[in-house]
């Protein structure tokens, strides 16, 4: 996998093996603090409702995004999250993941990881696109993830060869974005220490 390439699809135009065509999209982009948080209803691991704003009445939201089981990065975040829940909670704070893999691929997530947190199989990308963390994968970047590309397109099924950016986020209850996380390099992660620092 080239980290280069991968930035190259995320922030710009890609192109195509078919031919000297370029697809754009729509270049991800973050949120800014003080923004209002856009509202989304989905479904968690547990079939259970989740609806943003209704969390956002009790407390805060940390919600992050992640791409897939497949990625070590996304589960060593994850990992770390559950190990740091408590003291989350402790702040008052309920953590939120967004995927697009599909829900038999989140609970290989949560046995890799433990999470016993909030995770979303986004159906259709909604929320990914709400929050403008999606970005799509040419043929030129599966063929770049090698094998990795094969266990994507397994795991996402209809959400297809879309990745988000891996961002993080702290909404307060007036929903507002207190905290943002926002890195095209998906090796780089919101610490731990930072949520909690600005919960």
């Amino acid at each position: 996998m080239n980290l280069l390439v991968e930035k190259l699809v995320i922030i710009g135009t890609v192109l195509c093996l078919g031919g000297s065509q370029l697809l754009a999209q729509e270049e991800p982009f973050a949120l800014k603090i003080e923004e209002i948080a856009p509202n989304f209803t989905a479904k968690d691991q547990d079939g259970q409702t989740v609806e943003l704003y209704k969390i956002l009445e009790k407390s805060p939201v940390v919600l992050m995004f992640y791409r897939g089981a497949w990625c070590p990065y996304c589960n060593k975040q994850l990992s770390e999250i559950q190990d740091s829940l408590k003291f989350i909670n402790e702040k008052d704070g309920v953590v939120i993941a967004v995927t697009p893999e599909q829900p038999r691929s989140i609970q290989e997530t949560i046995k890799k990881t433990n999470a016993s947190f909030k995770i979303i199989h986004d159906k259709d990308l909604k929320v990914m696109k709400a929050y403008h963390v999606k970005y799509t994968l040419s043929d030129a970047m599966l063929e770049n993830f090698g094998r990795a590309s094969r266990s994507i397109l397994d795991a996402n099924k209809d959400n297809g060869p879309n990745l988000p950016v891996p961002a993080t986020y702290i909404i307060g209850q007036d929903k507002k974005v207190l905290y943002a996380f926002f890195d095209p390099d998906h090796t780089k992660r919101a610490t731990i220490g930072n949520i909690l620092k600005n919960l």
